[in-house]
This record gives structure tokens, C-alpha cells and sequence, in this order.
């Protein structure tokens, strides 16, 4: 599959328009440099969370019992480990799904600059209505469109894949009046990040999302270390790599550059985002936030630190006026977390605001 060259300068130099996604908004929720401005240090600080929410209450007692050296649960700040899922955690996943699996939609369906295979373009066609529709695709479905998060970029260096995501990221949302896909961050789960990180503790992202994805969306707007985010791996060659395997392969800089294969994306989800943890950081959490199954191996593996005072948090996506909220789901996603242990979060009784007052469910 060939990616057209003339795509990076088209997107470099904004000539992009969007159809069925969206185009650019005129009036916006909390921008990036407004999220990026979000700074908790004291409990007095936060601003979008209800005075009287349990969690904000919570996550304010762990962290001042925590970081107070005369206290018996006193964890050094070498050791305050605090990982964070992105989608559906502090980042929308609603609006109507996730921000790479919607990118898929706009690169098969809408992209002028590049032809899909047929049998990407035909599974667009079929399951896009079902996806805006919020209706549940078929196991086979989901298993293309998991293959074409990657396969679609074939070809594409990492550095026009990032820019591809930058500029996807001027898109509107689905479903949610004056919000981008660069902007929808949730303002008080960002406070949570900031005042932790205030607080001398190393903020991590695990997320299932891939890597090269979730680090464009956070960079410069998230108080996140480039290298603090863990997410899905891409599957990379190099233009001469040929049949050759990579740990054999003698790679030329004068001649070849490294390029997406179009492979499926190496997972980050369940027990494997544990695995991640133990790969990349070394050590147990002592906070997990998380919103789905696919983050309740980080949840279930932050709970049993063996040496320190642990707490595991849970979003419920339970407010339909102002954000695409499942009651159902939200209900028995809280019996479940409540069993397990897992403190819950809802949207609807603790986030003040959660995109900015302007951003309401579009009926």
C-alpha cells in the first residue's frame, strides 16, 4: 500500500477539509492552552470538580497523608507511582467512539489524499452507521477494524503519522455541541493529574490507545513526560528491510527510513497493561484511574502493592445532558468496581463541568 507523499504537505499546510467527522469549530469548550493552564497545588485549587465530591475528598486525605514524612504511610516520592487509562478516563470516547478508531473512519472514507484497499473501504462503509448508531458490530468487524487502525498508515514514517493525528485532532466531535477531538479532556481528571504532580508524584499514562496516538494528544496540554507514556505498540519496518527480521537486519541511515508496517497494533489492555508497568516503570502504583475491564489488570495490580497504602479509581460515564453517558452500563460498571474495591467517579455528581460549560449532548 502506497501512502502519498503529497498528504504530509496538504496536512502541513492545513489544505485539509473534513466531511461527515466535522470541520473546525467557531465557538469551542476549554481550549488546549486552557487545559494546558490547569495548575491544583493545594486542595483550594480545584475548580471543576462539587464541593462536597467524595473523590476529589479522597484523593485529597491519600495525598496529604501519603506525602506527610510523620505520618506511618508515608510513601517517598521516588515511589508515588499514579497511572492513568486515557480514553474514557480524563479523554473522550463517546463521541461516538474512540479518537483512532474515528480517525479510521476519516482516512478510509473522507481523506482526498489516499485510495483504501476494498476491503477496508467496504467494512467502512458497513459498519460507520453502525458505529454512529451505537450499535454493537459483529466479532469479525471488530477484528478488521482493529487490523485497519494500523493497516490504513502502511507506509507512513512516525512523523507523518503524528502529524496525520495532529491534524485529525481539528475535527469536531460527534454528539457533543462545540468540542474538538483536541480539546476533549475531562477538567476534572486533569486536576487530578496536575495536583499529584504537584505533589511529587510520577504521573504515568497506560492506556490502551496507541502510543504514538495518545502522546500527540496530551503533548503540550497534559503535565505528562513524553517518555511517562505507556500505550499500544506499532508495528514498524524499515523501507529495506525486506523479508529480513529486525534483529538481522543492518539498518543504513543514508538510504531507508523506518515506516509503519500496517501489522495490528501490539495491545495494551487487561493483564498486559500490568506487564507495561513492570516493562517501563518497575514498580506498583500506589493510584490507578481506569473506566473499563480493559484497565482492571492496572486497577487489581495497584491494590495488591505489597509495601504501600494503594487506592484504585473507576469513572462511571453517567451524565447524558453533558456527555454521551450509558446508565445502564454506569450502574452495573459500579456494582462491579464496588465489589472489586475500586473507588467509583461519577460524571453526573462530582464533575462541576467536564469539557466546559459550552459543550452540552447535540439531540
Amino acid at each position: 500500500m502506497k501512502f502519498k507523499k503529497k498528504f504530509l504537505t496538504a496536512i502541513l499546510a492545513g489544505l485539509m477539509t473534513f466531511g461527515t467527522f466535522g470541520g473546525v469549530n467557531d465557538a469551542q469548550a476549554a481550549s488546549r492552552k486552557e487545559v494546558a493552564s490547569i495548575d491544583v497545588v493545594t486542595a483550594n485549587d480545584f475548580q471543576y470538580w462539587y464541593d462536597n465530591s467524595p473523590t476529589k475528598q479522597k484523593i485529597i486525605a491519600f495525598v496529604t497523608d501519603v506525602t506527610n514524612p510523620n505520618s506511618p504511610n508515608y510513601i517517598p516520592p521516588e515511589d508515588r507511582i499514579a497511572t492513568f487509562d486515557m480514553d474514557g478516563t480524563f479523554y473522550c470516547e463517546t463521541a461516538p467512539l474512540y479518537f483512532q478508531e474515528m480517525m479510521f473512519f476519516y482516512r478510509v472514507l473522507e481523506d482526498p489524499n489516499y485510495t483504501a484497499p476494498k476491503k477496508y473501504l467496504n467494512l467502512a462503509k458497513k459498519i460507520q452507521p453502525k458505529v454512529m448508531s451505537k450499535e454493537k458490530l459483529t466479532p469479525e468487524e471488530n477484528k478488521m477494524h482493529f487490523e485497519g487502525l494500523t493497516a490504513v498508515y502502511a507506509g507512513m514514517t512516525p512523523e507523518e503519522y503524528r502529524a496525520y493525528v495532529r491534524n485529525f485532532m481539528e475535527t469536531n466531535e460527534v454528539g457533543l455541541t462545540n468540542l474538538k477531538r483536541g480539546e476533549a479532556f475531562y477538567l476534572p481528571m486533569v486536576e487530578i493529574i496536575s495536583y499529584l504532580t504537584n505533589n511529587g508524584f510520577n504521573v504515568y499514562i497506560d492506556s490502551a490507545c496507541g502510543v504514538d496516538t495518545t502522546r500527540e494528544l496530551v503533548k503540550d496540554v497534559i503535565p505528562i513526560q513524553f517518555d511517562r507514556v505507556i500505550g499500544s505498540d506499532f508495528n514498524y519496518t524499515s523501507t529495506h528491510m525486506g523479508n529480513e527480521t529486525p534483529k538481522n537486519h543492518f539498518y543504513d541511515r543514508r538510504k531507508e527510513k523506518v515506516i509503519i508496517s500496517g501489522k495490528p497494533i501490539n495491545e495494551n489492555a487487561k493483564t498486559v497493561k500490568i506487564f507495561s508497568i513492570l516493562n517501563q516503570i518497575g514498580k506498583y502504583p500506589v493510584l490507578a484511574f481506569g473506566n473499563s475491564m480493559g484497565d482492571s489488570g492496572m486497577l487489581e495490580y495497584t491494590l495488591q502493592n505489597p509495601k504501600y497504602k494503594s487506592a484504585a479509581f473507576y469513572v462511571l460515564c453517567d451524565d447524558v445532558e453533558r456527555e454521551r453517558g450509558n446508565l445502564k452500563r454506569a450502574a452495573s460498571d459500579k456494582a462491579f468496581a464496588t465489589k472489586r474495591g475500586w473507588n467509583t467517579i461519577s460524571m453526573h455528581d462530582e464533575f462541576k463541568t467536564i469539557y466546559g460549560d459550552n459543550v452540552k449532548v447535540d439531540r
